[in-house]
């Protein structure tokens, strides 16, 4: 299941766990770019809710009646803006980047957990949850509330069941996508969100828990600094 599904990373990801035979729960807010992202993935089927709203994924894992295999909590905003943005515009985000993720991971991990399969769970952060560059404050604070929880969340599950279910931080770096586009073409130094899910993949199969991407303009040398 992957969440953020119809546009940027998530789409590209949604792809790329299709081609590998298993069967892709799309999940994003209504409208014409959810419905062409099912109808492009073969055998996906689209949910439009809003991750915001926590009695909808738990309404959603009630549906499935499954727990799922791979779950990556990918929906975002970009738009908070700094300190001074105003209440209301720092509450949105949160609520979607930092409380989507907790309520992904509130609905569908017990049942992950209390069965006998190995699954994962993948949470997108940002390198702004790191570097803490100025200018968008709001998302810097965010991110950096995922990659935390990601690393609560990953001790919990290895509490609970070793190493069956785990836990996994996705930090792109500059990717081109919907959110940071603008309409342009893509700049030299990003990467296209195809990169970031292929680098994403080998990490997972690498058994890594920072799944930490470079980019055209920053080597995995110099990320790895920032993380250290």
């Amino acid at each position: 299941m992957v969440t953020g599904a119809a546009s940027g990373i998530g789409l590209a990801a949604a792809r790329a766990f299709a081609k590998r035979g298993m069967r892709v729960a799309l999940v994003d807010r209504a409208g014409e770019a959810l419905d062409a992202a099912a109808r492009a993935i073969e055998g996906a089927t689209a949910y439009a809710l809003d991750v915001a709203n926590p009695d909808a994924l738990v309404t959603l894992a009630e549906e499935l009646g499954e727990a799922p295999a791979l779950l990556m909590n990918n929906a975002a905003i970009g738009a908070g803006g700094d300190v001074l943005a105003g209440v209301s515009a720092w509450h949105r985000l949160i609520d979607v980047n930092l409380m989507g993720v907790l309520h992904g991971v509130a609905a569908f991990a017990p049942a992950m957990i209390a069965g006998a399969e190995p699954a994962m769970i993948v949470n997108t952060g940002s390198k702004q949850g790191i570097t803490q560059p100025p200018g968008n404050t709001a998302y810097n604070v965010s991110k950096a509330g995922v990659k935390a929880l990601t690393e609560g969340l990953s001790h919990t599950l290895r509490e609970a069941t070793g190493e069956r279910v785990t836990a996994h931080l996705l930090i792109p770096g500059y990717t081109h996508t919907g959110m940071t586009a603008r309409g342009t073409e893509k700049p030299a130094a990003a990467w296209s969100a195809e990169q970031v899910v292929d680098h994403m993949l080998a990490a997972l199969e690498a058994g890594d828990f920072y799944l930490l991407c470079p980019d055209n303009e920053t080597t995995h040398e110099q990320d790895a600094k920032r993380i250290a």
